[in-house]
């Protein structure tokens, strides 16, 4: 998730302006739990369409 559009409960600010101490907590986690958020949409498919490529290989290795 990003946070360019989360509004803050403490402040009823954008966490991205980060203008209380709230905002800035909370900008920070998000910034450091985005492990497959830094990912765009079309490199998540393409990791999903070679995992799929692969389990199809492995089932035909296996009943060859």
């Amino acid at each position: 998730m990003t946070y360019d559009r989360l509004v803050c409960a403490n402040c009823a600010a954008p966490v991205s302006e980060g203008r209380c101490p709230v905002c800035r907590a909370n900008r920070e986690r998000l910034q450091q739990e985005s492990f497959l958020g830094g990912l765009n949409p079309m490199a998540l498919i393409g990791l999903l369409a070679v995992l799929i490529a692969a389990v199809a290989l492995l089932a035909a290795h296996q009943t060859a």
